[in-house]
């Protein structure tokens, strides 16, 4: 009888640390990057033409159409440098101004 309930507290003893730890992991890198996730696919979805983004590799430019996957953004002052991408390639979006010049 004694020797059976000193195995089970070994056990506990065992998991506890195991169970811990893994909470660590959750509460420090996986709940972190799942908020992330949140944040940039309601930044996707908010995006409107005319919105000014920032792309993954610091291209400025500006929205010219948007489609389910892709957008076609406008680069720099020349109206001729439009190149289509994927939404993923965006890193942030800033609303166009309602007073903004065109």
């Amino acid at each position: 009888m004694l020797l059976s309930a000193a195995g089970a507290g070994s056990m506990i003893s065992l998991f506890v640390p195991l169970v811990v730890f893994f909470l660590l992991m959750y509460f420090m890198i996986m709940r972190p990057q799942k908020k992330e996730q949140q944040r940039v696919k309601s930044m996707l979805a908010s995006m409107e033409v005319g919105d000014s983004i920032v792309t993954t590799s610091g291209f400025y430019g500006i929205l010219i159409d948007i489609t389910e996957e892709d957008v076609i953004v406008e680069f720099g002052n020349n109206r001729n440098c439009r190149i289509p991408m994927r939404k993923g390639a965006i890193a942030e979006v800033e609303k166009a101004s309602d007073g903004a010049a065109e």
